[in-house]
């Protein structure tokens, strides 16, 4: 069949559009379009708590405001608002309510909201947000510390950690003459001044068993107290370290011969107890010397009753291994150090020596 041809007027006419097409009825369902909406929500949600995690954790990391070292006291139970609190005090967080929220949400979004240690911390400038919590977490707290001088008595170390003025606490328990170890030891603000002792106490008991565990044989102390008190009076007897195991050995060539100890800071510790150390004494009287009491090595045979101060390392160490040697006596060299000798003709001699070195000095003062 043949197209009709359109008449002249038909041609100039426009034809008339087509009608768009029906929209589909699942369109148009509610559902469909509040699923769409909450989709389109959802992308906007993540993309904003993105950014907002990305800001917040940018802020957690950057350099913060402050800008000399600080030093700021956690007490023990404060809460994550009262650290955040402390914290914008002292400029080491911005103080305005985002910063602390950051510093929070950050310490809360890395599980260590409860893991912030009391005590006192020193921050450098700029420190930022996570490093101040990683040093709270960590506990890295400012320490401080006591140092005990080798020697010492019971009597003077208490004294000395009663003193401390970043100690806390009352001393409840005194431990025995020889029974702290002599060192240095940290702790951190608010110590207990009972604890420290407590840790002085440990850690002679620890050293003292090693010691006695490999001590040589034969030596003329019984108990791991016994050489204690040996420690105690060759501690006192010189202050030079190579000298120790020398004295040492000499008291044990004594000890084994059955000859008594005669040694002056026994004396001392007998007449005045744990402020023996604290006496202006140069000499000892020849009336001391024949006196009796307890202590006093040139009237009593074999050690004392206990330990004349608190032993350090090296001479319960010089106990436990003494040199071998004959020598029987020593006597001050006018140096700080001793002479020592095999015989007593020979150790007479150097007290000679000795005695005129003492004379020739008091004529030097006098002049």
């Amino acid at each position: 069949m043949g197209i009709k041809p359109k008449s002249p007027r038909e041609a100039l006419q426009p034809e008339q559009a087509p009608a768009p097409p029906q929209r589909s009825r699942h369109v148009r369902n509610p559902i469909v379009i509040l699923i769409n909406m909450v989709i389109s929500l959802a992308v906007f949600g993540l993309a904003a708590v993105g950014g907002a995690l990305y800001f917040g954790k940018h802020m957690f990391e950057q350099a913060g405001p402050l800008t000399e070292e600080a030093t700021i006291i956690i007490p023990s139970g404060s809460s994550l608002t009262g650290i955040t609190d402390r914290l914008a005090a002292k400029g080491v967080i911005d103080d305005t309510m985002l910063d602390e929220w950051v510093f929070q949400l950050g310490t809360r979004f890395y599980k260590s909201a409860t893991e912030l240690k009391a005590g006192e911390y020193a921050f450098a400038p700029g420190v930022s947000m996570n490093d101040v919590m990683t040093d709270l977490v960590e506990g890295k707290a400012v320490t401080h510390s006591v140092t005990i001088p080798e020697g010492w008595t019971t009597a003077q170390i208490i004294e000395r950690v009663r003193e401390h003025p970043i100690l806390v606490g009352e001393i409840t328990d005194v431990p025995a003459e020889g029974a702290l170890l002599p060192e240095t030891y940290t702790f951190a603000r608010g110590a207990a001044r009972q604890s420290v002792l407590n840790q002085m106490k440990a850690a002679q008991d620890k050293l003292l068993a090693e010691i006695w565990e490999r001590r040589v044989e034969d030596l003329p102390v019984e108990t791991p107290e016994d050489l204690v008190i040996l420690a105690s009076i060759v501690e006192k007897e010189t202050a030079l370290a190579d000298e120790r195991p020398r004295v040492a050995g000499v008291f044990v060539n004594r000890l084994n011969q059955n000859m008594r100890l005669q040694s002056d800071p026994t004396i001392l510790y007998g007449l005045y107890g744990g402020e023996a150390w604290l006496k202006d004494r140069s000499a000892i009287k020849q009336s001391e010397i024949d006196a009796e009491n307890n202590y006093n090595t040139y009237q009593i045979n074999g050690l004392p009753p206990g330990p004349i101060g608190n032993p350090g390392r090296a001479a319960m160490e010089a106990v436990a291994n003494p040199s071998r040697t004959k020598d029987l006596f020593f006597v001050a060299d006018g140096t700080g150090g001793h002479i020592f000798a095999e015989t007593y003709d020979q150790h007479r001699a150097n007290v000679r020596k000795w005695r005129e070195i003492e004379r020739q000095r008091r004529q030097t003062e006098q002049n």
